[in-house]
């Protein structure tokens, strides 16, 4: 199946990019509802699905909207405001969804075939009923609880990790907008995907299960990178925002790949060895324990030197069910990146 997108001059001027938190919430909430172990993010999966079965997160609110496959709540991704929004201006946006098209949503997710939708790990249909009667009958209250979980599910499985995708995102959103500077949009629509080209005026989308035309949504476009869409784009259209195009975003295959280098001697002279040897070890988000365990260090020698890294901005703390995990941040990155180079 083929739709296609038709552009004017003044759909081309509107054309835009965004970094959206929650299209990063629905695809990596999607992903990890696969059977199968995601190939390009295995390690990140094998460190989050623990944590969210343990809070429950995979059979809550986000398990009736985001099915395996196939149609995910649109008021899930309202449009960005910003080129950078951050996840809490999204959240306000979603709680305030107008009540039809949350009902519009809802009856599209019901419709579907049940084959469509794959099953919580631990089925309790009375409950799933009575969420999604509450998002019918009281969406003000059922929008409330579902922020609440989606801040849950961001706690344990993307804070954590936000500096790195958000490098990540921001870096393809930079590539493409001198792209556009230098080569013109319609060479940049068409390199996006392999399903997505540019063909005389319009942005055709082959492949899709639902058509995309401007018939249906606003004026311009929105893309989004995302880390977790690939291998597909996903698309939004609801009048009048601008239609949105989710696209996997250049550089995934490197993300988890570990960032420390020969720079942490430089680094371990100026903040100490330590200290040095911490921020290496928190390539991936580590709980105090483990770090003093991988270390060699005492538990109460590690949290005095996370407590000076996290003054420092180095460091961040993200609590997940009982424990705090400590992650770097982008600033502690670059410290780690040796002049003139990328670390790995």
């Amino acid at each position: 199946m083929e739709s296609g997108l038709s552009f004017s001059a003044a759909d081309l001027a509107q054309t835009r990019f965004a970094v959206s938190p929650m299209w990063e919430v629905v695809t990596s909430f999607r992903l990890l509802r696969e059977a199968t172990d995601p190939p390009l993010h295995r390690r990140w999966a094998a460190q989050v699905r623990p944590r969210l079965s343990g809070a429950g997160l995979d059979s809550g609110w986000l398990a009736e909207l985001i099915p395996g496959h196939g149609f995910l709540a649109d008021f899930l991704n309202p449009t960005p405001a910003t080129p950078f929004p951050t996840l809490a201006a999204e959240l306000h946006a979603i709680r305030a969804t107008p009540h039809e098209q949350v009902i519009h949503d809802l009856d599209i997710l019901a419709a579907k075939e049940p084959g469509d939708r794959r099953p919580s790990p631990s089925p309790s249909p009375d409950r799933a009923q009575l969420r999604l009667r509450l998002l019918r009958e009281a969406p003000d209250v059922a929008l409330e609880k579902v922020t609440d979980e989606i801040e849950a599910y961001w706690e344990i499985a993307l804070a954590p990790y936000w500096a790195r995708i958000r490098r990540l995102l921001e870096a393809d959103v930079f590539h493409r907008a001198r792209q556009v500077a230098e080569h013109g949009s319609a060479r940049v629509l068409s390199e996006l995907h392999e399903t997505v080209r540019w063909d005389d005026g319009t942005l055709r989308l082959v492949r899709r299960h639902c058509a995309l035309t401007r018939d249906e949504v606003g004026s311009g476009l929105l893309l989004v990178p995302s880390a977790f869409a690939w291998p597909r784009v996903l698309t939004r259209a609801v009048a009048p925002d601008p239609p949105q195009l989710a696209y996997p975003a250049r550089g995934i295959g490197s993300l988890w790949e570990p960032r420390t280098s020969s720079a942490t001697d430089a680094v371990a002279a100026v903040i100490g060895r330590s200290r040095t040897l911490l921020l290496a070890e928190l390539d991936t988000p580590t709980s105090t324990t483990e770090l003093a365990a991988h270390c060699g260090l005492s538990a109460a020698g590690v949290s005095q030197h996370l407590t000076a890294l996290r003054n420092a901005g180095l460091v961040t703390a993200h609590r997940a069910g009982r424990s705090v995990l400590y992650a770097r941040t982008s600033v502690a990155d670059a410290l780690l990146t040796p002049p003139g180079g990328e670390g790995g």
